[in-house]
């Protein structure tokens, strides 16, 4: 990256960080059970709400104790139950319709990240009728308060439950779309292991690495806090410690629990702290590729981590410490090998691999050009770069 680039990225990441205190954080509050809902909306007069989730959740019946217990209550539920994987503006415009022409009053987005966010573009849509989902690309730029958002994840990963992000795709171009804005961050998250109870265990995995991800890079970014480095460090150690127990035994409803907790404050972290590489070029893969957002997080966080070398040293050694693989004692350079001699091993153990289909050579130029656009100058990452140095991470993990 060139020197004037490199200014103006820095100073606004300073900009940014001296702002923290003063912008409106906040975390969602915290519900035990699908089953403490109706009394949620029994309190604030609700009578009718949206449920958005996808075909498969709904198809495995995840979503019928939650549908049963509101008709028992009286409480009429919607369902959109069309979102994608990656979700589209088409499946927002849908899903907004069906609100608006049913009088609904709140919104509950029931599953990963991909129904999460959803969620979140539709309440956005709602209260800005007039404003596309490509002018609100970027930061800050909804302004207005959202319907009652209620976020219940299925996945231990996405942390979508507290964040102010969501990730939109244009059908047409299938460019992605982050939005960020405080509104976004969910009302209420509900934390049922449950509802987790029958994710394959490749799910768990690629979105147990994904909440990985998003503490680590919260981490050794360089616009941390106090509270987003404690967040940051009992999510990681909570995952090296329960994601194989819930890989290994889906039925394990303890490290189910925990997961979802480490997930949440990884959430709760990177929301604050932002993210980093690993994240921009993952979305450009999901964009164009339809690339499962935790797997391809899951496969380049090691090699984005190796690009950074003695930067983030001091940092993977206190995560090192924080796991119980090293000690003051070490140098940060010998415990930051332990830590990724230790990630390795977890993705070995996870059965995660190396590299991830599809990827196009001819590609990698735009693809890119499209992580560059979306991290700088937002993502304070331990080191700047350009499109030009991203693209080693394409090559990294394209199939041979």
């Amino acid at each position: 990256m060139n020197k004037f680039k490199k200014i103006y990225c820095r100073t606004y990441q300073t900009v940014f960080k001296i702002a923290l205190p003063f912008l409106p954080y906040r975390k969602p509050k915290r519900l035990d059970s699908v089953n403490d809902l109706p009394q949620l909306f029994e309190e604030k007069g609700i009578k009718c709400v949206m449920l958005v989730t996808d075909a498969s959740i709904r198809g495995l019946s995840i979503t019928t104790p939650l549908e049963q217990t509101l008709l028992y209550h009286g409480i009429t539920c919607i369902v959109y139950d069309k979102t994608v994987p990656n979700p589209t503006t088409t499946n927002v415009e849908n899903a907004r319709q069906m609100y608006i022409d049913n009088n609904c009053e709140a919104l509950i987005g029931f599953g990963g990240g991909s129904s999460i966010d959803c969620a979140k573009a539709i309440g956005a849509r709602i209260v800005k009728p007039n404003q596309s989902l490509a002018k609100m690309e970027g930061i800050l730029k909804i302004h207005k308060k959202l319907p009652p958002l209620i976020a219940i994840p299925t996945t231990a990963g996405t942390g979508s439950e507290t964040t102010l992000a969501a990730v939109i795709t244009d059908d047409k171009t299938r460019h992605k779309y982050p939005i960020n804005d405080f509104p976004l961050i969910p009302h209420y998250a509900v934390l049922d292991p449950e509802v987790t109870r029958t994710l394959p265990p490749t799910i768990t995995a690629t979105t147990g690495l994904d909440a990985l991800t998003h503490a680590i890079e919260a981490y050794i970014g360089r616009s941390t806090t106090q509270s987003t480095r404690k967040d940051s460090l009992k999510a990681v150690k909570l995952i090296f410690k329960y994601l194989p127990r819930a890989y290994e035994n889906g039925e394990d409803m303890k490290a189910r629990k925990q997961m979802l907790y480490a997930a949440y404050l990884a959430g709760s972290a990177f929301t604050k702290s932002y993210v980093g590489y690993v994240h921009a070029v993952a979305h450009s893969l999901g964009g164009k590729y339809n690339t499962p957002h935790g797997l391809a997080n899951a496969v380049l966080l090691p090699y984005v981590l190796d690009a950074y070398k003695e930067s983030i040293y001091k940092k993977l050694h206190r995560l090192a410490i924080e796991i119980g693989i090293s000690t003051k004692a070490d140098t940060d350079e010998k415990g930051a090998k332990l830590f990724m001699d230790a990630l390795r091993e977890l993705q070995h153990k996870l059965s995660v691999g190396k590299k991830l289909p599809n990827i196009v050579e001819a590609d990698i130029p735009e693809l890119a050009k499209y992580a560059d656009k979306e991290a700088n100058p937002l993502y304070p990452v331990p080191v700047l770069m350009d499109a030009k140095e991203l693209e080693q991470f394409y090559y990294c993990v394209m199939e041979e």
